[in-house]
């Protein structure tokens, strides 16, 4: 049975990140300039967006994408290796705790994590799991979290009450499928594809399920010395950043089509846009704060968090308002909507299905790599 240690999710040495090839400094002699890193995963089609349709241009700013690895993202962030980027909410809340100094500035999008059983499994309440195996693709992954912190607060002791195995995303359908665990934990489009292929049931669902459904997975951050020196940067590229997230919800098949035509990630334009239609980007800055509070307090109740940690002061520290950054103004902002073929139709997406249900997941998840290991 494995037992989990928390502070093995710590940040990695500072040294590490300094070697990582995207840790150059920041140009503090424009203050109109800003680096956005990207790791070049499909829900970073705002990114894309926002640089390729002149959404940061329209700001006043220059801006010069940083590509990373996971390995240091979080602490290049931190080290000023880039300035800004979208990421997960659950995947940067404990370092925050532990002083790391970046903060969220608004919501992206929704709805990407899943808890799946088999379809003809005993599973079905939350005591089932007891000592069960539950697959995941790697330990600190965003699917890894969301599950343990769905079980954590639903009354089980997510440390000891289940083992966790890793498996690459790819074979997590056919580990359950040869009966090696119980249930796994995944993202988009590997769970949509699963439950087409008539392989598994959703047993919590990020997308659908009350309170997860109203919750931003992913959300503006920056970093916190450049927040303070540049605060009207840090302001504009989250509007960019917003801006092109309602773009994208608008016009899901083009954002997927601009990102892979435009070589920011290897995959194929239907896979891309079956994964991007999978996603809610309803930006929101309210919407991103109530993600971290709810996030942090569930977070807190499954032993993920210190229990000593006062989620009020977390939240404070970890969220920042900024100037012309606003709901109200998201709800008058306008953008356009390209006819023949930015939307994706209800009957492209049946075809998709039924597509994906003859393909094996790995193979559509090489292109996508939407949820790669720490």
């Amino acid at each position: 049975m494995l037992k989990l240690d928390f502070r093995l999710l710590a940040p990695v040495a500072m040294a590490v990140a300094l070697l990582c090839a995207c840790s150059q400094q920041s140009d503090s002699t424009n203050p109109n300039k800003i680096r956005v890193g990207y790791v070049g995963i499909t829900c970073e089609a705002p990114i894309f967006t926002a640089v390729e349709k002149g959404f940061f241009k329209e700001e006043g700013l220059e801006v010069e994408l940083v590509k990373c690895d996971w390995k240091n993202y979080k602490d290049v962030l931190a080290l000023g290796g880039y300035d800004i980027t979208h990421h997960l909410v659950m995947y940067f809340l404990k370092p925050i705790e532990q002083g790391l100094d970046v903060k969220f500035t608004g919501g992206i999008h929704r709805g990407c994590l899943r808890l799946q059983v088999p379809v003809n499994s005993p599973i079905r309440k939350v005591e089932d799991f007891k000592g069960k195996r539950i697959a995941v693709p790697g330990m600190g992954t965003p699917p890894f979290i969301f599950a343990y912190r769905f079980l954590g607060t639903q009354g089980l002791d997510a440390a000891r009450d289940v083992s966790w195995i890793v498996y690459p995303a790819g074979e997590l359908g056919l580990a359950l499928e040869k009966g090696e665990v119980d249930a796994i934990a995944d993202s988009e489009p590997i769970g949509s594809m699963l439950v087409a292929q008539g392989k598994v049931r959703n047993f919590a669902d990020q997308a659908v399920d009350f309170p997860y459904s109203q919750e931003y997975c992913c959300a503006v951050l920056a970093n916190g010395k450049f927040i303070a020196k540049n605060p009207k940067a840090v302001a504009a590229a989250t509007r960019a950043l917003l801006k092109a997230a309602k773009w994208v919800e608008t016009n899901p098949a083009a954002a997927a089509r601009l990102s892979v035509e435009k070589k920011y990630l290897a995959s194929t334009v239907d896979q891309n846009t079956f994964a991007i239609s999978h996603l809610r980007y309803i930006p929101s800055v309210e919407g991103a704060r109530e993600a971290v509070k709810l996030a942090a307090a569930e977070m807190k109740t499954a032993g993920m968090l210190r229990g000593d940690t006062d989620i009020p002061e977390l939240v404070q520290r970890s969220f920042i308002s900024l100037e012309g950054v606003t709901d109200e103004w998201l709800r008058t902002l306008e953008v356009e909507k390209v006819e023949g073929g930015g939307q994706v139709s209800a009957a492209w997406m049946r075809i998709q299905y039924a597509r994906y249900s003859k393909s094996n997941p790995a193979d559509v998840f090489c292109g996508l790599c939407l949820q790669p290991a720490l």
